[in-house]
């Protein structure tokens, strides 16, 4: 049964709400993380000084923190307004989805169901809300994607084409692997239009030069990607079965290392479904509609090339470049190829069944999202202690700033942030020489920035602040609180802020007399 036009606008509209409204689900339940707050500290900058402080972090362009520093300018730095900037980008990317669709003249039930997955998929939600350069990426990935597939029917707007590129690899440098997409997807089905995406390559080439000069320039001698990917682990078996099943999941996302890496009770049934689904198109589907093989390729390798490319050099290059949220350019093309293959089997109650399998297993993951209820995490306790100092009575026992002392980098880029608009009432600074404090090395003061002042154990001045550590328990026997002790200082009342197995603490330490 065929649908008749205002039907179909009925469920493109409500498919179309539910992504939007889901981008918006508890969009403020948590606070900013270490990645965002680097964000806007970096968005904070003045105009003459963002380029160089965004070229000494290295690993992403600059574009992302210019529309995000006009976007603190309009509307300031509440959680809830930053938080919006990465869902306007997730929002406006449904326009170049829509376009794609109708460019490869997608069906009806092939746009409604890839709309569906798209709109439910928990990565994706997830990279929506984060005030980082993922939601910007898709979206621009996207316009590339729709512009390319255009041009290579039409011949026409490889000029656009070439401006949307330019900002999506000055957004992030995997934008280069779509390019290399297009390159080679154009070598395969139109070899007469190659000089021209050639040519708009060495254009966005070109563009891309003064930034890789600059990050030349601003790079630090010796180990340069060591401190900001060297913890990144290489992708084996495991890691590229965890991927697969992000690309289709529907709401859940890992948000950190103690949860599972997937809801598996729907996942795996939905990886049964879509191999099934794919051997059964391969071997007993009825003769392909004209543009069907283009598509698939066209998706094929949009999907493959980025994941092999990112797979390879992770193993080859001094350090592993894998990451689902970098590879957030091939989700989409994922997607339309799941909708077109379940869209082309030529029993129709299969694609009925399919599709229905694909909605009940996403109200049963929504179900299992609102049951799991908002999590607590363990850097959301450094901003709330950090009010606690705000409000207390300054503490170092004289007229300076009052000393709040952290143990990690972690904990002292939080703090430093929650307490960086009184500039001159409090001082951060990281206690080192512990050797029983461990750090997670995945997170470190940015360069170029010196917030934080590093004093070693048996430097400590004034006789009065205050300390923020982590653990499991409060340990008077343990680091930090032994090395204090030993030292002799006396501990106050700790404050606590619990979050799964380990504890913030906040506690006021004074000379013993």
């Amino acid at each position: 049964m065929t649908l008749a036009k205002p039907a179909r606008y009925a469920v493109y509209a409500a498919l179309v709400l539910i992504y939007i409204l889901l981008r918006y689900w508890n969009l403020t339940a948590s606070c900013l993380w270490f990645d965002e707050i680097f964000s806007i500290h970096a968005a904070e900058h003045s105009w003459d000084s963002i380029l160089g402080f965004v070229a000494q972090d290295l690993i992403h362009p600059p574009l992302f923190y210019v529309l995000l520093k006009v976007w603190l300018l309009i509307g300031g730095d509440g959680l809830l307004w930053v938080r919006v900037f990465p869902v306007v980008f997730a929002v406006l990317a449904l326009v170049p989805f829509f376009l794609l669709c109708r460019e490869l003249k997608l069906r009806f039930g092939a746009i409604a169901l890839a709309l569906l997955i798209f709109a439910v998929n928990g990565s994706l939600i997830k990279y929506s809300q984060e005030v980082r350069m993922y939601a910007p990426l898709l979206c621009f990935s996207l316009f590339s994607i729709w512009l390319f597939v255009r041009f290579l029917s039409s011949g026409k707007g490889i000029v656009l084409l070439a401006l949307v590129n330019i900002a999506m690899v000055y957004t992030h440098y995997f934008g280069w692997l779509v390019i290399i997409c297009e390159l080679t997807a154009i070598a395969l089905i139109n070899r007469e239009r190659f000089l021209k995406t050639g040519l708009m390559t060495a254009g966005v080439f070109a563009a891309f030069v003064p930034w890789i000069v600059l990050i030349l320039k601003a790079a630090p001698a010796g180990e340069k990607f060591a401190q900001n990917i060297g913890w990144m682990q290489r992708p084996g078996p495991i890691m590229l079965f965890q991927f697969i099943l992000n690309l289709f999941e529907p709401l859940y996302y890992k948000a950190s290392s103690a949860e599972f890496a997937s809801n598996y009770l729907v996942s795996l049934p939905l990886l049964v479904l879509i191999i099934f689904a794919g051997v059964y198109y391969y071997k007993r589907s009825g003769p392909s509609e004209p543009g069907d093989k283009q598509n698939i390729y066209l998706l094929v390798v949009f999907i493959a090339l980025p994941v092999l490319i990112a797979f390879i050099a992770s193993w080859i290059l001094p350090y592993s470049a894998w990451g689902t949220r970098h590879l957030i350019v091939v989700f989409v093309p994922f997607i339309l190829l799941i909708a077109l293959v379940l869209d082309k089997l030529e029993v129709a109650s299969i694609k009925i069944w399919a599709a229905a399998a694909f909605a009940a297993f996403s109200i049963i993951a929504f179900g299992v999202q609102l049951t799991h209820g908002t999590q607590q995490y363990i850097w959301c306790g450094w901003e709330v202690l950090a009010k606690d100092v705000e409000t207390a009575q300054p503490g170092t026992g004289s007229t300076g700033p009052a000393r709040v002392y952290v143990f990690e980098d972690l904990t002292a880029y939080h703090f430093w942030f929650a307490l960086r608009k009184d500039e001159g009432k409090f001082e951060v600074g990281k206690l080192q020489g512990l050797e029983k404090i461990k750090e997670d090395t995945a997170f470190f003061l940015p360069r170029g920035f010196d917030g934080v002042r590093k004093v070693n154990i048996n430097d400590l001045e004034g006789d009065k602040f205050r300390i923020a550590f982590r653990a499991e328990k409060w340990d008077l026997l343990g680091s930090p609180l032994y090395d204090l002790i030993s030292r002799g200082y006396k501990l106050g009342e700790p404050r606590v802020f619990e979050a799964g197995k380990d504890k913030a603490f906040l506690v006021a330490v004074e000379k013993e007399k």
